[in-house]
């Protein structure tokens, strides 16, 4: 008969206990919701001030940048880093106050992830602007190759520009994982496989199709002290003056026609040189 007391003690202290800690806990809830809703409210504010602040500076206008580059065009996406940077800023903000809403709480497993997070937003922002900066910085590279290429005639130029432009996109994509905390060992180790055997084979196939342009072009940087527009020569059978003479080729005014000569002719036959016709 001795058990059936015992036995109600136990329950009886047992239920005192969850009580007490439902009653201490209860403190906590109602402390850590005012400080979430509080942190809703302080980080609504911010962005909304934030984002009106940056777009009235001009911020969006690297966004409009952006943009207009064709890869990003293609995409058919707006792009307005005034909302962006305030949307970051609104869930940034919001974490902090979450983190400190679990640590009300005592939840230290939950709190550890709230800074975890909060610790990887900065990273991420960081990754944000390299991607950006990369994107701009590989739009450059591609306008200042197709410019180059058309300066010496070289008909692949736009393609020319795209490889560039891929290919320093993909780099600073990487750079940029890595920035945010993850391992890019596997993915460097392939594309640097990718990047090895595509340049071996376009070298190969390039080469091979644009040796007599760039034969022209070699030929150029021998033959602009030596000849010049007004200058009359004989190139093989054909005899002429000069009225044109660009980076791979001379054009020739022979009586009533024009006969256009590449400038590697000037290198692989005999070249006469007139006082006049």
């Amino acid at each position: 008969m001795d058990r059936i007391p015992a036995f109600i003690d136990i329950l009886i202290n047992t239920f005192t206990t969850l009580i007490t800690q439902f009653i201490d806990f209860v403190p906590r809830i109602i402390g850590a919701a005012f400080i979430i809703a509080v942190g809703f409210g302080v980080a609504k504010a911010l962005s909304i001030l934030v984002s009106k602040v940056l777009a009235r500076v001009g911020f969006n206008r690297i966004g409009d940048r952006l943009t207009e580059i064709d890869f990003i065009k293609r995409l058919k996406t707006e792009i307005k880093l005034s909302e962006i940077v305030a949307k970051i800023l609104y869930y940034f903000v919001l974490l902090i106050f979450l983190m400190a809403a679990t640590e009300t709480l005592g939840v230290s497993a939950i709190t550890e992830m709230v800074k975890s997070l909060v610790d990887f937003i900065p990273r991420l922002i960081a990754a944000a602007i390299m991607l950006q900066v990369g994107v701009l910085v590989a739009d450059a590279l591609k306008g200042a190759v197709v410019t180059l290429c058309q300066s010496f005639n070289i008909a692949s130029g736009k393609l020319l520009g795209m490889i560039v432009f891929f290919f320093f996109l993909i780099i600073t994509l990487i750079s940029a994982l890595g920035q945010a905390g993850i391992n890019t060992e596997l993915l460097e180790s392939s594309f640097n496989l990718l990047i090895g055997g595509v340049i071996f084979a376009f070298a190969i196939g390039y080469g091979m199709a644009s040796r007599d342009v760039m034969a022209n072009i070699l030929s150029s940087f021998y033959s602009k002290n030596r000849f010049y527009e007004g200058q009359i020569i004989r190139v093989g059978d054909t005899k002429g003056q000069i009225i044109r003479m660009d980076n791979t080729s001379l054009t020739l005014q022979t009586g009533d026609t024009v006969t256009v000569i590449p400038l590697q002719n000037l290198q692989s036959q005999n070249v006469e040189v007139f006082d006049s016709f």
